[in-house]
């Protein structure tokens, strides 16, 4: 299975720990820091994903569990937010929930709360996307958590996403928001697992 670049220095230092701990005899600690390598090699992997071909859905962009579903501010025409928690057994990579122009990119640092804090979304290292498609603008937001430390975009404004396209990743657990229009229908319920690129999550009315 395909893995990301950034995943080369978190498996070969323990790969390399492992097979020194090994050849001096250390035969626990080369156990312990194998199992670590073959942990950060299934964290880091990065599995192709095909997208629906309805061009009326909007597509989760993480895999996870659906942990809230609200308006966004009190106003009538304020934009839905699903917030998605990545545990760090899920794939995170995070993919474009519809196809687009990234028409702004703003980086906030932050602090690290849990990433199920409804704080998290206001106050947590993130990165938001505002993806402008034919038909509707969404924002995604990848959210740092606790153990997330880095957030990783490697796509910049001006740029164009397919439906599902991989646009970057949070390293171990975090969350990631998407903000809807009003004008999509939202087909997943808190508490839902979902599959990033492939899991429709609204529908375009």
């Amino acid at each position: 299975m395909r893995i990301v670049k950034e995943s080369i220095p978190y498996i070969l230092v323990p790969g390399l720990v492992a097979v020194a701990a090994a050849v001096l005899g250390f035969w626990y600690v080369a156990a312990f820091f194998f199992v670590v390598t073959l942990f950060m090699a299934f964290f880091f992997r990065d599995p192709k994903r095909v997208p629906p071909a309805d061009p009326d859905v909007v597509v989760s962009p993480a895999d996870g569990r659906v942990t809230r579903i609200g308006p966004s501010a009190a106003s009538a025409d304020a934009p839905n937010v699903i917030s998605i928690f990545l545990s760090p057994l899920d794939v995170h990579i995070n993919r474009s929930p519809i196809p687009g122009k990234i028409v702004d990119v703003i980086y906030s640092p932050g602090k690290f709360l849990m990433a199920t804090n409804e704080k998290a979304s206001l106050v947590n290292e993130q990165n938001a996307l505002t993806i402008q498609g034919e038909k509707i603008t969404v924002v995604c937001k990848q959210i740092a958590g606790i153990l997330a430390r880095r957030v990783v975009c490697w796509k910049g404004k001006g740029d164009n996403l397919g439906l599902g396209e991989r646009f970057g990743m949070i390293k171990f657990s975090s969350r990631t928001d998407v903000l809807l229009p009003p004008n999509v229908q939202i087909t997943v319920k808190e508490g839902q697992r979902v599959r990033g690129g492939t899991t429709v999550i609204g529908r375009i009315s």
